[in-house]
């Protein structure tokens, strides 16, 4: 079967082949999705350029992508929930959506929201998992106020729609040309960061979504209020994550080192800080299955690319300048 492939680190268009590989076997708590649309993430982009060696092992070459959409062309024995013909869409917990067929177990898919196509459900898994589980950490209640940065991007324009549906009042971030977009996804005050600053307009925060690290994440605490919470899926680790990490004294003492301004503010903020890595989770993706069928929140697609122009797919996600997602149709 035809996958698309990174053969190493670096620049994109160096490193990502198509290749012709085995179709996969599936194990007893598999099932076999043919793969009829994969969303690109900037997650494949930071695999791409090798940064994300630290936190996992790849053995190269690697097929990319994870989030699929498709039917199930095969099960294993085990499987009871699902039917050969069944349209699902999952975020695949191992590389492999960028192929013809992904073998997923069976406890990590859902079935496709009924009013949504293959290309549809394909843009939802990874952004709205990754939105609905920083939602949680940080406990959002309805009133409760959230800035969340960047708000015209996969997950920024999930979050501003399921922190709605919760009742809170949000903030976003975007540039001038997104503005009435952003709007309409339901944002109470959208700031435009090219003529604003968001630190003289949001005051007392409940929540900061930090989606840009660096400088955003520090800034976070300027516009939280004391005893407010930081969720950044870009940050510093902070010292729960790295102790779920089970990483060595030696590496733990480095993280401690480089999140030392943001431990400093913590302090002064009462704060409570966390980086995110999302984990699959199916009683998430049915919770926005719902949401999505029963019209709360919708999907948010830039452009979709063929299959054999994936290439210009996964180099228009790396520019950064997305207004929701990028999906390849494969079938």
């Amino acid at each position: 079967m035809q996958a698309i492939q990174h053969i190493g680190y670096g620049e994109i268009s160096e490193n990502i082949k198509f290749t012709e590989i085995e179709k996969p076997t599936i194990n007893k708590d598999e099932v076999l999705i043919e793969t009829y649309a994969a969303s690109v993430n900037p997650l494949d982009i930071k695999v791409i350029k090798g940064k994300l060696k630290g936190l996992g092992k790849y053995s190269l070459p690697a097929t990319m992508g994870y989030d699929v959409s498709g039917k199930i062309v095969g099960k294993g024995e085990n499987v009871s929930d699902f039917n050969i013909g069944d349209e699902v869409y999952a975020y695949v917990d191992k590389q492999g959506s960028f192929a013809e067929f992904v073998a997923v177990k069976q406890n990590i898919v859902s079935i496709k929201p009924k009013n949504t196509t293959f290309e549809e459900a394909a843009s939802l898994p990874l952004v709205s998992l990754t939105a609905s589980q920083v939602l949680k950490r940080a406990n959002l209640k309805s009133g409760d106020k959230i800035l969340i940065h960047a708000g015209s991007g996969g997950v920024g324009s999930l979050a501003i729609q399921l922190a709605k549906a919760k009742g809170a009042y949000v903030y976003t971030t975007t540039s001038t040309s997104n503005v009435a977009w952003v709007k309409e996804l339901g944002a109470d005050r959208v700031i435009d960061y090219k003529t604003e600053d968001y630190k003289t307009i949001v005051k007392d925060a409940d929540v900061v979504l930090d989606t840009l690290g660096n400088q955003y994440t520090e800034d976070a605490f300027k516009v939280i209020k004391k005893g407010g919470k930081v969720i950044t899926l870009v940050g510093p680790v902070d010292k729960e994550t790295a102790n779920r990490m089970k990483l060595n004294k030696i590496a733990k003492l480095y993280l401690a080192w480089k999140r030392r301004k943001i431990t400093k503010n913590i302090k002064l903020k009462s704060a409570y800080y966390s980086l995110l890595l999302m984990r699959a989770n199916v009683k998430q993706l049915n919770e926005v299955t719902n949401l999505l069928e029963t019209g709360k929140i919708k999907t948010n697609i830039d452009k979709v690319f063929p299959l054999e122009d994936a290439l210009n797919a996964i180099l228009y996600v790396d520019k950064g300048r997305t207004k929701g997602k990028v999906v390849i149709k494969m079938k």
